[in-house]
């Protein structure tokens, strides 16, 4: 705690503990009239009738709420995020709470406007909806439905939405996607409100005692024996008022320390995959075209993409609108999406041909390993065990997502996506950003295998060109919601559109140059860059080229001067080199030359030029 924080613990506690003291004073002061009240005299035949009357509405009102309010909840949890229909559900969130700033008595009023005899739905009922039980159920789910709608909509808003989508994605309905996984996942906060629902309905006097004063509830008959008997009969008339409210707050606590502990000390990662068999899918498949469109507060998407490639990279940085895109094709954003002469952008995204595997790898912290890889609506049974057993999961069938290592919860989540029957597109949105550099390579190696094994077309959503280079054939460039440049990875390396371009794929230093020939750009007085792939045309350009393609020898192809030489660090030396007009840093042996003159070479098929006219 900071010091202001700690100088304030002392007030901060004594205005909590004087609450405490107010809501527990008066128990503590019933406490003495234990023995002077009136316990053999109560008419304990009607306490038990009107606490029998009062578990039963309490009960049969929350029964009912739960039905319509967990449904209600998760629909305006969802519509948080739905912006066209905000407005809308706003509106409908705010009016189901407008109970709780109603005094009881007028929430009666308003229900006698609706149920009550002069009613429509009172003269259709034959006055059978007021005075009844039925009328102190309605009465009682009136007042309490606002906490367990409040509860639920907070529980499901704490939910990954990523959740629901991967589950979307692996074939399931709206109507099971909140079966299987929002129910589950949420459950504890929804029983909770059912709770605190209960506990109000079972304690409600103002709107009951207007609506449907007979049968006798309990807080009804409370009040007749204190206008009749007075104070001191009253502590048997309260006793069941008070065991009901403690087994219910015992359960709330019940559900706040029942925190599921499924977690375990992680285990190794597997081994690395083995090199994947010849043999696998490698020609151009069906076409893919895309046409994304979306207008959202100070961002615009507009993407048009073409590809015959099974493997395939979107590239760009944070913001540019890559994880959209793949949500696009993934059905949980608006487009147009068609493979070969299939239409894929009319269909919801449980039914397209594919699976998602989402940043966070999308795991259900409620279920184990084995049930997540079956976890699709068209899981194969035997392809579950393949891929089970080839990703090395089989020991870890039992084990939860929070027991697995990262490395571990990546090939749960490969191995749930290859075990779909239908599956022809593989989606990957950032598959190794969470992961150190050492897991990163290894489990770029285990995709790349897979790769070949399966023939899959894959789509990988990616900032790091160097995945981009080892994991896709075509790339998709993107800058703030639009498209630089597409193609072949390595026409793109070659020929960046823009220096933009350029450094999306890694460029980090950059230089201007002319073109002065086909495969020549001059750079200075005396030094002219060979360089390979499409011919020039003349005039400026830009160029650039990594630190560990530029070689220091004395057998260089051009004359440079060596401008500083860095300390030696894992087995490197960073210098720093003049070439012609540009300043560029390279990677050398530790006992490179010192500073002073010097000759470089330069593959040229390393060299990435644009046009800078």
């Amino acid at each position: 705690m900071t010091p202001q924080a700690t100088r304030g613990a002392p007030v901060l506690l004594l205005l909590g503990l004087l609450l405490a003291l107010y809501l527990l004073a008066p128990f503590a002061a019933s406490v003495p009239f234990l023995f002077d009240a009136d316990w053999h005299g109560a008419d304990l035949a009607g306490i038990l009738s009107a606490t029998l009357v009062s578990v039963a509405a309490a009960t049969t009102s929350t029964l009912l709420v739960t039905l319509g309010g967990v449904p209600l909840g998760f629909l305006l949890a969802r519509a948080d995020r739905a912006r066209p229909r905000a407005l809308f559900w706003r509106g409908i969130g705010l009016g189901v709470q407008l109970p709780l700033a109603l005094p009881p008595l007028s929430s009666g009023v308003l229900l006698l406007f609706l149920i009550g005899y002069a009613s429509p739905l009172g003269r259709l009922s034959g006055g059978r909806l007021t005075d009844s039980f039925v009328g102190i159920v309605l009465a009682e789910a009136f007042v309490s439905a606002p906490f367990l709608i409040v509860a639920a909509r907070s529980a499901f808003r704490s939910l990954d939405p990523a959740l629901l989508d991967v589950a979307a994605t692996l074939g399931h309905a709206p109507a099971i996607v909140f079966r299987r996984v929002a129910l589950p996942l949420c459950a504890r906060g929804i029983l909770a409100g059912a709770v605190l629902a209960w506990l109000r309905g079972f304690g409600e006097f103002g709107a009951t005692a207007m609506v449907a004063y007979h049968p006798y509830s309990l807080p009804v008959f409370t009040y007749l024996a204190f206008g009749t008997e007075g104070l001191p009969a009253m502590l048997p008339v309260i006793a069941p008022t008070l065991l009901a409210a403690l087994a219910a707050l015992a359960l709330l606590l019940g559900l706040e320390r029942a925190r599921p502990s499924w977690a375990v000390p992680a285990p190794a990662d597997p081994a690395p995959l083995a090199a994947a068999p010849a043999g696998a899918a490698a020609g151009p498949a069906p076409a893919l075209i895309l046409r994304a469109g979306r207008q959202l507060d100070g961002f615009a998407l507009a993407v048009e993409w073409r590809s015959t490639a099974r493997r395939l990279a979107v590239l760009g940085a944070s913001g540019s609108g890559k994880t959209m895109t793949l949500r696009v094709l993934a059905g949980l954003e608006p487009g147009a999406v068609r493979i070969g002469a299939r239409d894929l952008g009319c269909l919801p995204p449980q039914e397209r041909p594919l699976a998602y595997v989402p940043q966070s790898f999308g795991l259900f912290p409620h279920l184990p390993v084995g049930r997540q890889i079956a976890f699709a609506a068209d899981s194969d049974p035997t392809l579950a065990r393949h891929w089970s057993e080839r990703l090395g999961l089989d020991a870890l069938s039992g084990r939860r997502p929070d027991a697995l290592s990262l490395g571990q919860q990546q090939r749960v989540a490969l191995a749930r996506a290859l075990s779909r029957r239908d599956t022809r597109l593989l989606l990957l949105d950032e598959p190794f950003s969470a992961l150190d550099a050492t897991l990163r390579r290894r489990l770029g190696r285990d995709l790349l295998a897979l790769q070949a094994e399966t023939g899959l077309r894959t789509i990988l959503v990616t900032h790091d060109p160097e995945e981009a280079m080892l994991l896709a054939d075509e790339l998709l460039l993107l800058d703030r919601g639009r498209v630089l440049q597409s193609g072949p990875v390595a026409a793109l390396f070659a020929r960046p559109v823009s220096e933009q371009a350029a450094r999306l794929l890694g460029a980090v230093a950059t230089a201007r140059g002319v073109a002065i020939g086909p495969d020549r750009i001059a750079i200075g007085a005396d030094v002219a860059l060979r360089v390979s792939g499409a011919p020039l045309r003349p005039g400026p350009v830009g160029w650039a080229v990594r630190p560990y393609q530029l070689r220091v020898g004395p057998e260089g192809d051009y004359p440079a001067t060596l401008l500083e030489r860095g300390d030696a660090f894992d087995g490197q030396r960073r210098l720093r080199i003049r070439l012609g007009d540009a300043e560029l840093d390279a990677l050398a042996d530790p006992d490179c030359p010192r500073p002073g003159l010097c000759r470089v070479s330069i593959d040229p098929e390393a060299i990435q030029v644009w046009s800078a006219g």
